[in-house]
Order: structure tokens, then C-alpha cells, then sequence
């Protein structure tokens, strides 16, 4: 494992407490996310119900998707935020993965979600990382990811800082997400961001199909 891999497996299994803490329910408060996992249901569910959250955390999505008539399984690289996840939200298969290398067969899941967790992926990994999540999409499956929209840049000191842990992310700019999802073998469904608030970068979300 690379040290930066290793740096943000280690800060997440020391945020993995004050995840469980903080984030248990935003999502009742955030209609715009729910809209977005509503709309990748809907569409999934052609397909199949097998889904994964792949960078999961704390399993905080899995009975929201699951009660969208899904059966939902989450993946991450913390073993911290697993142990998290088996204990808030059980009932559902978890495993300790890398983005770039997921336990699943080719062509096995009907949809992935990717929360947030492809804004931690270096330039050097993102090509292996996206044509990992397409090997493993059927054709027709969806993938959703949610993500912060910015040019690229590497970010460091973040809020994780006052807590004693940092590591690297990057606000991707929605051009290269839409350009690495089309080379992986995806096509665009929907795609759409919310304003800046707060000094920080705007969400974006894509919602994309597999080709073939």
C-alpha cells in the first residue's frame, strides 16, 4: 500500500467514531441528496437490485438505498469505518476494499453509489479506479457519484486537521469526471450541482449508465 493510501485509510479509522456521531440523519435534512439517490433507485432497478457503496464509511446510505428496494452491500478502505458500519447500520455485508482493486466479479452489480469517495483518488489513480467500477457494472447498470466541483487542485488542512488527521483531496472539475467516466465506458443520464454556500465548492452529481 502507498503512503498515501496508507495516510487515508489511518485518518479514517481515527474519523470513524466522530462519522457515526455527526452524520447519523443529515440525510433527512438534505432533500436534493435524497433526490439523487431516489433517481439512481429508479434507474437501477431495470437493471437489478445488487448494488454497493463503494467508500461506504459509516454504511450511513445502505437502509436509506435498501428501502428504495435495493439490496445494498458497502465496500471502503478503513477498516475502522467497517467496524462503524457493522455495529450502526447491520444487517448488511461490508468488506474492507480498495476502490481500485473491489471484491466483486466482473459485470456482478446492477449499480454502484460513490459518495464522495472518488474526491480522495491522485491523478495517478483515478484511470485504474473508474475502469475498476466499470468492470464491475453490467451493462445497463447505473453508477452514481457524488463529488466537489473545483479544477483538480490537491487540498490539505481540512476539518479532519483539529481532530490530529489529514490527507489529500482533489474538487474535481465536472469535465473530467464526464470525460473519465465516457473512457471507462459510461454514458451520461444526468448530471448537476448545487450553489456554493458557505465559502466552500458547489456538489456535483452524475448519474451514469454502462455501455455495452
Amino acid at each position: 500500500m502507498d503512503a498515501g493510501t496508507e495516510e487515508l485509510r489511518h485518518a479514517h479509522d481515527v474519523l470513524s467514531e466522530w462519522y457515526a456521531k455527526n452524520l447519523t440523519g443529515v440525510l433527512e435534512s438534505m432533500p436534493v441528496e435524497r433526490a439523487m439517490l431516489d433517481l439512481f433507485a429508479e434507474m437501477t432497478s431495470a437493471a437489478g437490485t445488487d448494488v454497493a457503496d463503494v467508500g461506504c464509511g459509516t454504511g450511513r446510505l445502505l437502509p436509506y438505498l435498501a428501502g428504495r428496494g435495493l439490496k445494498p452491500r458497502g465496500v471502503d478502505l478503513s477498516p475502522g469505518m467497517i467496524e462503524v458500519a457493522r455495529r450502526e447500520n447491520p444487517g448488511f455485508s461490508y468488506e474492507v476494499a480498495d476502490v481500485r482493486e473491489l471484491p466483486f466479479a466482473d459485470a456482478s452489480l446492477a449499480g454502484v453509489v460513490c459518495w464522495f469517495s472518488l474526491i480522495y483518488l491522485a491523478p495517478d489513480a483515478r484511470a485504474r479506479a473508474f475502469a475498476e467500477l466499470a468492470r464491475v457494472v453490467q451493462p445497463g447498470g447505473c453508477l452514481i457519484a457524488a463529488f466537489k466541483h473545483g479544477t483538480g487542485t490537491l487540498h490539505r488542512n481540512g476539518p479532519s486537521s483539529a481532530l490530529g488527521v489529514d490527507f489529500d483531496r482533489y474538487w474535481l472539475s465536472p469535465r473530467e469526471m464526464e470525460d473519465r467516466f465516457a473512457t471507462a465506458g459510461f454514458a451520461m443520464v444526468f448530471q448537476g450541482h448545487t450553489p456554493p454556500g458557505d465559502g466552500g465548492p458547489p456538489y456535483g452529481y452524475m448519474l451514469v449508465r454502462r455501455s455495452g
